[in-house]
């Protein structure tokens, strides 16, 4: 059986391209770039080829920008981390949203208990950000503002490049996670304004192993791991050289094929989204609707009366991988922060699942996980109490309400 591969946003497969470029670099150009001997000066020619690669992918003006780490993780703690340590003296206040992955949200969290203040500035129902409410919370302690650019768990595109602007306006450095955006939507570093970008390529076919981060040389940026002083002094450790390889060459081929890609992701999103709300019943698409203010890879749904753990340990029976709620959390059970953060009602964000495309799909499988997932709902439906107690009418339904006595509709949430 052939198996139907929907979450793309936690992992790709491999370039095979990508994958030949690596090969060298484990076993015949093996040397510790930090090495004088050639062995060591090969390995560093190479980790500088995939700086000049990572540089032109977003546009940054110089390859001394781009530091690698170990991935998105990382990247993020760094940039958050670092900015405060080094700014601390000039103030303490960060400025994030309610809907931050959570390597943002728990940075933040733990600087938090360092003495520092953060300010979590609220999104519409869509998962959008008001830059005006982002300039509302800047004071004059403040020392970093830090949002996403396109959302992990129901991607909605923030308006990244009018944050940049506020946040030049008022003078504070401004870090964009970039690791939901990279590979299929275009990042122009000079556009977006910000002085720190974090992505990670093994999101776009490249290795896992290897993040970015691109840092502007006038931003304060302390280490949060010490020891000898690769990475520009900013990140000890000895570098990855096959995986940073592997992610300067995805980033190369991704700036290259990035728009032929979103083109095809796009196609299957509207498919599969126009699936899925006409064949499973009591069902809606979290986020914005396919088109300009979401990734074009993403489909993050939630079906009531049931829940989504259920339904993905269904689907991946009949072959078909999906995500319950962010991949970092989904062992915890409980629902998206995400979801939450958009106004979703409890019951509904823990019936979520979350579909992410790549270029390997294709219509055909679109139109197989809609009808998989309406067998899959009527299914788990059959066997739920809630679903039961609906159909006696004794419970209503948040996403269709029953209309009331006086002719007029229940609200949503």
């Amino acid at each position: 059986m052939k198996r139907i591969y929907l979450d793309h946003i936690t992992s790709t497969p491999l370039d095979p391209r990508v994958f030949e470029a690596m090969k060298p670099f484990f076993m015949e150009r093996y040397g510790n770039p930090s090495a004088m001997h050639q062995e060591g000066l090969m390995a560093r020619d190479a980790l500088q080829k995939s700086r000049e690669q990572a540089a032109s992918f977003i546009g940054a003006r110089r390859a001394d920008e781009i530091y690698f780490t170990s991935g998105g993780t990382e990247a993020n703690n760094l940039a958050i981390k670092g900015v405060a340590y080094a700014s601390q003296r000039n103030g303490n206040h960060l400025i994030i949203s309610t809907i931050e992955h959570p390597s943002v949200m728990e940075a933040a969290a733990f600087l938090e208990t360092q003495g520092f203040v953060c300010t979590r500035v609220p999104v519409d129902r869509e998962g959008r950000l008001d830059p005006e409410q982002v300039r509302a919370a800047v004071t004059d302690k403040t020392i970093l503002i830090a949002t996403h650019y396109a959302n992990h768990d129901i991607g909605v595109i923030q308006p990244v490049e009018e944050i940049g602007r506020v946040a030049a306006e008022k003078g504070a450095p401004f870090f964009c996670d970039a690791n939901a955006a990279a590979g299929w939507l275009p990042i122009d570093i000079q556009k977006i304004g910000a002085q720190l970008l974090s992505f990670t390529p093994h999101r776009f076919y490249g290795p896992k192993g290897s993040g970015v981060l691109y840092r502007n040389r006038k931003a304060r940026l302390q280490p949060i791991i010490h020891g000898g002083g690769q990475e520009n002094g900013r990140r000890a450790g000895t570098e990855n050289v096959p995986a940073i390889v592997g992610a300067g060459l995805a980033c190369e081929l991704a700036g290259r094929e990035q728009a032929e890609r979103a083109a095809h992701a796009g196609v299957l999103q509207k498919r599969l989204i126009e699936g899925l709300l006409e064949q499973v019943p009591y069902l809606i698409l979290n986020g914005p609707p396919a088109g300009p203010r979401r990734s074009p890879v993403n489909v993050s749904v939630s079906a009531e009366f049931i829940e989504g753990e259920s339904q993905l340990l269904l689907l991946d029976h009949q072959g078909i991988a999906v995500a319950s709620g962010g991949s970092c959390v989904s062992k915890s059970l409980k629902a998206s922060h995400v979801l939450k953060g958009i106004g979703l009602d409890e019951a509904l964000a823990q019936g979520s699942i979350m579909m992410t495309l790549g270029r390997e799909n294709t219509v055909e499988e679109m139109d197989e996980v809609a009808r998989a997932l309406a067998g899959v709902a009527a299914k788990l439906r059959a066997m739920s109490p809630l679903w039961d107690q609906f159909q006696k009418g004794r419970i209503d339904s948040l996403v269709k309400p029953r209309p009331k006595t006086d002719g007029r509709m229940n609200p949503l949430f």
